[in-house]
């Protein structure tokens, strides 16, 4: 929508065809139905990618400003809620009505519900073959959008076409997504579903000239199955299989040199020093995860069974055995490969008049209004340019 009203307003002829039968579900279901749509401290920086310059030409051509901008013009009252992440008051409808009134007044063209079964070139441009009939374009943008999220009708059909012209693609797989537990490893933990706390959380190597590190301090959430939580979903993204994730259940201090500095003063049981910090069921299960009894008195505790329960608790290392894949998946990562692509249009440099735009592409944003930022701007720069 973003895109087909930038190309209408500059006097194109627009046609949008849509397969699903509700207009935009990922902007209705998106924050809570408020939609967080943007993030106001949105930069290259916020993305992961294979080709990680592409996203800066577009990111500073259309802003978090300009967004919003566009958001004040429809009267459409937001707030700030989180580390720069913007919602609507009201309703996520909002953005959608403003979306769709920006293509009504661009008199763009709709097709909805309908589905394209094929795309051929031709000398003067593109055949699109779909339930409507043909329908012959100059050029041809695709926002199919990624895997995630089966159930409002996510598709590979972007993947089929960029393959079909030859484009290269970058493997796909969940982004933004609760990661699972199997085994041994997650007996002691899956007793504390629903436990909650601030935490700090860190995955990969910051070596080798395509390493990702992430580093993030937000909320963790213990499920049944294993990790969700907004620490965990952005930490998914740079996670790779059979790597471990690092989780500090007490970022701002060294709990194992607290423990033995207060050995000398406190005569409590270790359990009941440590509620001082942790929830007492999650204390429960990390003790016995270290085989340490809750009722032992702190000041009978080696050092050495301390310094190895603050690494448990401050150096925690996990290996996920999985996650839980694109149903529960916010994104997808991966995607048509940006290096084949012009960061100026959004253009196929070898198919003249064929586009990729948003999660169809090789750029993934950090959870928090930044992948719809990424949508509105790689959405501008090709309607700019079609």
């Amino acid at each position: 929508m973003m895109c087909a009203a930038i190309a209408g307003a500059r006097g194109k002829r627009v046609v949008l065809i849509d397969h699903a039968e509700k207009l935009a579900e990922k902007i209705r279901i998106s924050g809570g139905g408020r939609c967080n749509f943007t993030n106001i401290n949105a930069g290259p920086a916020n993305f992961l990618s294979e080709n990680p310059h592409f996203c800066k030409s577009a990111l500073s051509r259309y802003t978090a400003q300009d967004f919003l901008a566009l958001v004040k013009k429809h009267r459409i009252g937001y707030h700030e809620k989180h580390r720069g992440q913007l919602f609507c008051n009201d309703s996520s409808e909002q953005i959608i009505a403003m979306l769709k009134a920006e293509c009504s007044a661009a008199e763009v063209n709709w097709r909805m519900p309908c589905k394209v079964h094929g795309i051929a070139k031709e000398a003067d441009g593109y055949r699109i073959d779909t339930d409507h009939g043909d329908i012959e374009a100059d050029s041809v943008v695709i926002a199919t959008g990624g895997l995630s999220i089966p159930k409002i009708g996510a598709t590979d059909l972007g993947y089929r076409i960029a393959t079909q012209f030859g484009l290269p693609l970058v493997e796909a797989r969940p982004g933004l997504v609760p990661l699972t537990f199997d085994g041994p490893s997650w007996e002691a933990f899956a007793p504390l579903a629903g436990i909650a706390l601030e935490v700090e959380v860190s995955t990969g190597s910051g070596k080798g000239k395509n390493a990702r590190r992430g580093l993030f301090r937000e909320d963790l959430l213990f499920t049944h199955r294993g990790l969700s939580g907004p620490a965990i979903l952005q930490i998914s993204s740079y996670w790779q299989p059979g790597t471990p994730i690092v989780v500090n259940l007490l970022p701002d201090m060294d709990i194992a040199e607290e423990l033995i500095g207060s050995k000398t003063t406190v005569k409590k049981q270790l359990g009941n020093v440590l509620t001082q910090w942790l929830p007492a069921r999650l204390i429960e299960g990390l003790l016995l995860a270290n085989g340490l009894a809750p009722d032992a008195r702190l000041a009978d505790m080696p050092d050495a069974k301390l310094r190895k329960l603050g690494d448990a608790i401050n150096r925690w290392a996990i290996v996920p055995t999985g996650s839980e894949g694109y149903r529960k998946a916010e994104v997808t990562l991966g995607g048509v490969d940006t290096r084949a692509l012009s960061q100026q249009t959004m253009m196929a440099k070898d198919v003249p008049g064929l586009y990729f735009i948003g999660e169809t592409v090789d750029v993934t944003g950090w959870l928090g209004g930044y992948n719809f930022q990424w949508a509105w701007a790689s959405g501008y720069v090709a309607g700019q340019s079609v």
